[in-house]
């Protein structure tokens, strides 16, 4: 027997196995990313569900109605300082294109009318779509930006 026999991996073992390991971790990676997307649109959900309980428990306090967002904080969509929430939720993913904002339109008139129904929007990370609870109950996805006039719920 050959006592001068190094035992040990060559070259091309090391590099197939750290090829392998590579590959392994690329493709767990791209799975976690979608499953963080998914995780932050089920918050989404849930926080669009706490708005329209807060909504909910504003109109059996005032009768029925519900707030009435103003031009000014239309335009800054500040829905937790009329509502009086504490702890606002606020979108996982903060975006400077108003793209992922959570979204509020009621048919109140400027602040001046109390609304009588609401449609509330948010745009979902994992596709193209966004999620939308109405003042009747509804909610579900649609894939065109709502353009809620009135707060007219767009879901079928």
């Amino acid at each position: 027997m050959n006592k001068n026999l190094k035992s040990g991996f060559t070259l091309i073992e090391l590099l197939v196995v750290i090829s392998i390991i590579g590959i392994l971790a690329a493709l767990s990676l791209a799975s976690f990313s979608t499953a963080q997307k998914e995780a932050k649109d089920t918050e989404r959900k849930s926080d669009l569900s706490q708005y329209q309980n807060s909504l909910e428990m504003f109109a059996n306090k005032n009768g029925g109605l519900y707030y009435s967002l103003t031009a000014s904080s239309r335009a800054s969509a500040t829905l937790c300082t009329g509502l009086l929430i504490t702890g606002c939720p606020e979108d996982p993913k903060y975006s400077s294109d108003n793209t992922v904002y959570y979204k509020y339109e009621s048919d109140g008139i400027n602040g001046t009318t109390s609304a009588t129904k609401y449609v509330l929007w948010a745009k979902l990370e994992n596709s193209s779509n966004y999620w939308i609870v109405c003042s009747n109950g509804k909610s579900g996805t649609q894939t065109n930006a709502p353009n809620p006039a009135a707060g007219v719920c767009p879901l079928p």
